[in-house]
């Protein structure tokens, strides 16, 4: 099974997403993981990565496409996997287009964890409480919301248009949830 969790910050998609990889047994792929990892393990495109990082900016899309690419060809992915995190933008999933017609590789879903904004600053501002983060207060959560739905937007439109966007409700508790993506997949 190959897949794209999409979802805002505070959505679920992490906890859903380690549930479904589990129970598919397909690695779970986040960007930050595998870029921390590439670096750690000092690729090349790990060593290019860390330029960009150490420098403040943000590691262009030919630099995350090529770790993305070197991930997806270990041993573990042969049966699927799971993005999470990536694409964010138009550009990134027409390249990711690309990367995985070059490797003979479709997409079967892309699922989209939809939460009204209002929960979802409910849930962050809970979750800073929780795990103590200063730098998670509402305006912060508020901006951050904003930009992802300034930016991913668009990309639902482009993974609707392609037939693959299956939009699923956020709300409910996590086995309630984790049950309608189930059904979703089958």
């Amino acid at each position: 099974m190959r897949l794209i969790f999409m979802g805002p910050p505070g959505a679920g998609k992490g906890t859903q997403a380690k549930i479904i990889c589990n129970e598919k047994n397909i690695p779970q792929i986040s960007t930050g993981d595998i870029l921390r990892s590439a670096i750690q393990n000092g690729t090349e495109m790990g060593l290019k990565a860390k330029k960009f990082m150490d420098a403040g900016d943000l590691v262009p899309d030919e630099v995350v496409i090529g770790i993305i690419k070197d991930r997806l060809k270990e041993n573990d992915c042969k049966n699927g996997f799971l993005l999470d995190g990536f694409p964010r933008t138009i550009e990134q999933a027409k390249a990711l287009d690309v990367l995985l017609s070059d490797m003979s590789i479709s997409l079967q879903h892309v699922l989209n964890l939809a939460v009204p904004d209002n929960e979802l600053l409910s849930r962050l501002l809970e979750r800073a409480k929780i795990e103590g983060r200063a730098d998670d207060n509402e305006e912060t959560i508020k901006n951050r919301l904003l930009n992802y739905n300034k930016k991913t937007l668009p990309l639902l439109d482009y993974y609707k248009n392609s037939g693959l966007l299956r939009e699923i409700n956020g709300l409910g508790s996590v086995d309630q949830i984790t049950n309608i993506i189930r059904e979703t997949l089958k």
